[in-house]
């Protein structure tokens, strides 16, 4: 077995593969950038080595530099995570001159299969369904327009050498078509070097179910069932499960026998994923093979019981598979949620910054459900604006799908996270979404549930007594310690009444608390009773909560009068008053926000890369502005009505803040 490993790597993926080598006895190198000197993998590995400055084609994407690592530290094989080189055959084919093993496929099977066009022609000769497209390289957007509409529309514009939701466009028209391929072709060069692009219809309404694989240099490949992938937003994965709620036992065999069979093909070794489309009748096409491990991989672990991390290197060390396909079970359910530095608000746009706060929910195990948290990140880092915007993969396992679901509500209500936007409330959202409950979700779950983008969460009825009446009982502690401090009588429960009034979401609530050593029972004026306990103290950033002996979990900040309670993907201000506070509240004047509809406001953080229009231009509805990268995704801004442009604040190379003005209309 290897000594020495080195991960061409950062962030959650390099921690998770420290983790399997220490548990293997096996001592790690990190490489890291500028901008992660105090990277947490660097901090985890025994070795570390400075590969050059932030962005990744100068740092994790030279081969020369991750090789002079090598020769530094004595490494004898290397693993290279997912993204940046992991695909890369002239970085396998480095390794392999140099006499260092590379913990992925052969340099054959990367070329066949990574590359997306080869790949779809030998799945095609392997007898594999495949969607329709043109299989040739693209020269310029004209060609580009003319293959989309024999095809037919709407079509999917992807980077051959992509991965990862970048260089992919849909387009629906020829105006689409044109500038989908050229910002695919922006987006591939930046992300992979290669800016070939190819054409395929894109298929509506379909499932995206996955097919891990695992094979070995002796001839054996087997298929770890599969992964359900289905809730995308810019084709980039949200939530994964594993297995779907949508296939049976005779489509996961027949998928999995053809993985199986293409990998063979190609003379596959170590872990990959065979990816389909499928339709609501169960028919499977091809879309690609990842030869690589995938950001998901946690939730087939969860449920088959397999390191597929300690796998891809007992492979890589020639080591025969030692596990069989009749050893391979589903055991429970597992969920995974991608927590990312962005803001749902502002329609998921990137968001960098330091964590003031990051508190995950405590990993743990039993027999009865597990939460587990892959990340690369810790309280007081820096989050970048070079590299991928997720900071972490929060994973929950329960005997049942109903079960990891609950498992992972409460865990999202209990992981803390401040100074940076995230996308913690959309996936609590999504977890109580009854089309994702009820398993009847495709990949245009996103767009069509939330057309407008999101909102946050209006609760119901029941959820929202339900965090009065704790807000209530928590306000009553925290009087009850203002009293204290003050001194003023020594019976000071006396000066703390019985009778408040509760506003939340636009719902006011008179109630009775009737306290007793155990906790509270809060009555509302219907009648209802809610009993209520937990041993929340001021100050506390997490509350969690008995209510009639279910779980609540609150995330709460202090606000004038009352609370900030985020829970259940909803963020709201809770007022608690006395009745007469409560009736004067309602005369305050409450201020506006200033007017800013006339002004183009830079949504993220990042760099002008185009300015389309002119002072004095007229603009339409719809029409493209300015172009802005940020975290190597190129996001084109529109205007959202008619209008004349008066000033224009910024040039092409500019870096922006968030909400910087970008230019005035008349």
């Amino acid at each position: 077995m290897f000594d020495k490993i080195l991960i061409a790597n950062r962030g959650e993926i390099a921690c998770r593969v420290i983790k399997t080598a220490r548990k293997m006895g096996i001592k790690t190198v990190a490489v890291y950038s500028d901008a992660d000197r105090n990277a947490l993998h660097v901090e985890m590995a025994d070795e570390a080595v400075h590969i050059g400055p932030p962005p990744a084609n100068q740092s994790y994407i030279v081969i020369d530099k991750i090789m002079d690592a090598i020769k530094q530290t004595g490494a004898q094989a290397v693993h290279p995570g997912y993204g940046f080189l992991s695909e890369n055959s002239k970085f396998a084919e480095a390794l392999d001159a140099a006499g260092v093993a590379f913990i992925g496929p052969p340099v054959g099977a990367i070329e066949s299969m990574g590359d997306k066009i080869t790949s779809k022609k030998i799945a095609q000769e392997a007898g594999v369904n495949t969607v329709p497209g043109y299989m040739g390289l693209i020269e310029d957007a004209e060609e580009a327009v003319k293959i989309s509409n024999e095809i037919g529309y709407p079509v999917m514009i992807k980077a051959s050498a992509g991965g990862g939701g970048k260089g992919m466009r849909i387009a629906w028209n020829d105006d689409e078509a044109r500038e989908g391929f050229q910002s695919s072709k922006n987006e591939a060069a930046n992300s992979f070097g290669d800016d070939r692009i190819f054409i395929e219809k894109f298929v509506t309404q379909p499932r995206h179910i996955e097919i891990q694989v695992l094979a070995d240099a002796h001839g054996n490949c087997i298929y770890l069932n599969e992964r359900e992938c289905s809730i995308q937003r810019r084709n980039q994965k949200v939530v994964e499960e594993a297995p779907s709620p949508f296939l049976d036992e005779a489509t996961r065999k027949a998928m999995g026998e053809q993985s199986c069979a293409l990998a063979k093909a190609v003379g596959y070794t170590s872990a990959g994923t065979v990816e389909f489309i499928v339709d609501g009748d169960r028919n499977f096409y091809f879309l690609e093979m990842n030869t690589r491990l995938q950001v998901e991989h946690p939730v087939t672990e969860l449920i088959t019981g397999v390191d597929l991390v300690e796998q891809m290197i007992r492979v890589a060390n020639g080591e025969p598979l030692s596990i069989t396909q009749d050893d391979v079970k589903i055991n429970g359910w597992a969920i995974e949620n991608r927590l990312y530095a962005e803001d749902p608000y502002r329609g998921f746009l990137p968001s960098i910054g330091r964590l003031a706060r990051y508190r995950p929910p405590e990993e743990f195990a039993s027999e009865t459900h597990v939460v587990r948290n892959d990340t690369g990140v810790f309280e007081g880092g820096e989050i970048s604006m070079y590299y991928d915007p997720m900071i972490a993969k929060l994973c929950t396992w329960g005997p049942t799908r109903l079960e990891a679901i609950e498992h992972m509500r409460n865990a999202l209500d209990g992981f803390e996270v401040e100074g940076i936007g995230h996308n913690l409330p959309f996936l609590s959202a999504v977890m109580d979404h009854p089309k994702f409950v009820s398993g009847d979700m495709t990949t245009a779950f996103i767009a069509e549930e939330y057309p407008e983008g999101f909102m946050g969460v209006d609760l119901d009825h029941s959820a929202l007594q339900r965090i009065a009446a704790s807000c209530a009982a928590m306000n009553r502690v925290a009087e009850i310690r203002r009293t204290q401090i003050s001194g003023r009588m020594d019976n000071h429960e006396r000066r703390v009444g019985d009778d408040w009034v509760v506003s939340l979401q636009g719902q006011s609530y008179a109630v009775t608390i009737a306290a007793d050593p155990g906790g509270s029972t809060v009555t509302f004026e219907d009648g209802t009773s809610i009993r209520v306990e937990g041993d929340w103290t001021p100050g506390d950033q997490l509350a969690t909560m008995s209510i009639d002996g279910s779980p609540l979990v609150m995330k709460v900040g202090k606000i004038s009068g009352g609370f900030r309670i985020r829970s259940r993907g909803a963020d709201l201000k809770v007022h608690v008053r006395s009745p007469r506070q409560a009736e004067l509240a309602q005369f305050m004047i409450e201020k506006l926000p200033p007017d800013t509809s006339k002004m183009l406001l830079c949504p993220m953080p990042g760099l002008i890369v185009k300015v389309n229009v002119e002072v004095g231009q007229e603009v339409q509805e719809g029409q493209a502005l300015c172009t802005v990268e940020a975290m190597k995704m190129e996001n084109i801004l529109r205007a959202e009505r008619k209008g004349v442009v008066s000033k224009i604040n910024a040039a092409a190379g500019d870096s922006l803040a968030v909400d910087d003005v970008i230019m005035e209309f008349e």
